[in-house]
């Protein structure tokens, strides 16, 4: 675990690595061929889009009810690297969905003991870990060098910061919220519309978790909806549909972004 990482390198995963299976298969070692077998096996990923995951970077901002799920799925999933930004410490209230932390955690940095279990999780995982809050002046350190943001933030002026710095920089975005049991998904890039063109007057008074609360299986399932997008959009290139979700009844709708 690293604390403050500045900038690093990354290399678009989904470039032309010019390997063929035997190759990509050579780059794993004994453990991770096992590990990931079940993969490696699977059309939709393989040994290619399996290697690729390795070699990508994602930034989570936000270690709540959504970035936790999304990066316990994504550190099992065999991503190589993530940055988990949070300047927050654990409360009790967010135990029932925040599904990394534990009673004797309240009062911690969230980001600190996520990475601890992350990494107990996944020992192959490079985990950073930042408590600076996202801000104007510090987006552009905090999240250069990274495949793909997933923003899972409850403050709508650094959903803002953080979209317009990405799909600026040309860097993937999946902006997750839930609110009560209804939950949102966009996926953006420099080809679509900007985060604050889809919102020019900010979101609802009510959408505030704090006041008209938020369930905890629709906090998970938005998280694990993120990583899975995250997932596809790192292997394949294509960028995921975005969605609307009620999860209570569970309905699933598209977004034209």
């Amino acid at each position: 675990m690293t604390q403050n990482a500045g900038p690093a390198g990354s290399v678009r995963p989904v470039s032309d690595s010019g390997v063929d299976d035997d190759e990509a298969l050579a780059a794993f070692s004994d453990d991770d061929l096992e590990r990931y077998a079940r993969h490696l096996i699977l059309p939709e990923i393989g040994p290619q889009r399996q290697l690729r995951l390795q070699q990508s970077s994602v930034a989570l901002v936000g270690m709540g009810g959504i970035g936790c799920p999304a990066a316990q799925a994504l550190a099992h999933s065999g991503v190589g690297r993530l940055t988990l930004i949070d300047p927050d410490t654990v409360d009790a209230s967010n135990l029932p969905r925040q599904i990394l932390f534990r009673a004797a955690d309240v009062g911690r940095p969230k980001a600190l003991v996520a990475a601890e279990v992350l990494e107990d999780i996944n020992p192959g995982l490079s985990v950073g870990v930042d408590i600076q809050p996202v801000r104007a002046q510090n987006v552009a350190n905090l999240l250069s060098g990274h495949d793909l943001i997933i923003d899972g933030s409850d403050n709508f002026s650094t959903r803002v910061v953080v979209a317009d710095w990405a799909q600026g920089s040309g860097v993937w975005l999946l902006a997750a919220s839930v609110t009560g049991t209804e939950g949102q998904l966009l996926c953006l890039d420099d080809e679509t519309r900007r985060y604050s063109h889809l919102f020019p007057e900010g979101p609802p008074p009510q959408q505030n978790c704090a006041d008209v609360g938020v369930l905890a299986t629709s906090s998970m399932l938005m998280g694990q909806l993120a990583a899975h997008a995250a997932v596809q959009w790192l292997t394949t290139g294509n960028r995921p549909e975005s969605h609307l979700v009620s999860t209570w009844p569970l309905r699933i709708m598209r977004l034209g972004v």
